[in-house]
C-alpha cells in the first residue's frame, strides 16, 4: 500500500493535473482522452464555413399554381399549413408569400370558427 502511494505522488512537488471529468474543464492543453469529434466538429455550414447541403429557395405554392382565393372549406389544403398542435405554421417554414400567408391565415381562422379545423389538439 505504501508503494502505491509513492508511485502516484508527483515527483516535482506540484499538484497533479485533473484527470477525466474530475474538476477539469478540458481546455486547450487537456482533453487528450477524447480526441476530435467525428465529422469535423460542426455540422453543415456554420458561420464562415462551406455547407454540405444546398437549401433551395422556397416558392409560394399558391403563386405557382395560380390560386388566388384560398377556400376555407378545403380542409386538406389548410391542414398542410397548420402544425400538429394547431398553430399556424409561419411563412419562413412554408415558403408562402406574404399576401397568400395573410389569406391563408384568414381561411384557417374561418375554418376553425365553423369547426372544420380544431383550435388545439387534445392532450
Amino acid at each position: 500500500m505504501a508503494e502505491e502511494t509513492q508511485s502516484r505522488a508527483p515527483e516535482s512537488g506540484a499538484s497533479p493535473a485533473p484527470q477525466g471529468g474530475q474538476g477539469g474543464h478540458g481546455g486547450p492543453g487537456g482533453g487528450s482522452e477524447r480526441g476530435p469529434r467525428p465529422g469535423g466538429g460542426r455540422p453543415s455550414g456554420g458561420p464562415g464555413g462551406r455547407g454540405k447541403f444546398f437549401r433551395r429557395k422556397k416558392v409560394c405554392k399558391f403563386c405557382t399554381e395560380k390560386i388566388d382565393a384560398i377556400p376555407y372549406r378545403d380542409v386538406r389544403l389548410l391542414q398542410g399549413f397548420v402544425a400538429e398542435r394547431g398553430k399556424i405554421v409561419p411563412r419562413r417554414l412554408t415558403g408562402v408569400c406574404t399576401t397568400h400567408q395573410r389569406r391563408l391565415t384568414r381561411a384557417i381562422k374561418q375554418a376553425r370558427n365553423i369547426a372544420l379545423l380544431p383550435f388545439a389538439t387534445k392532450h
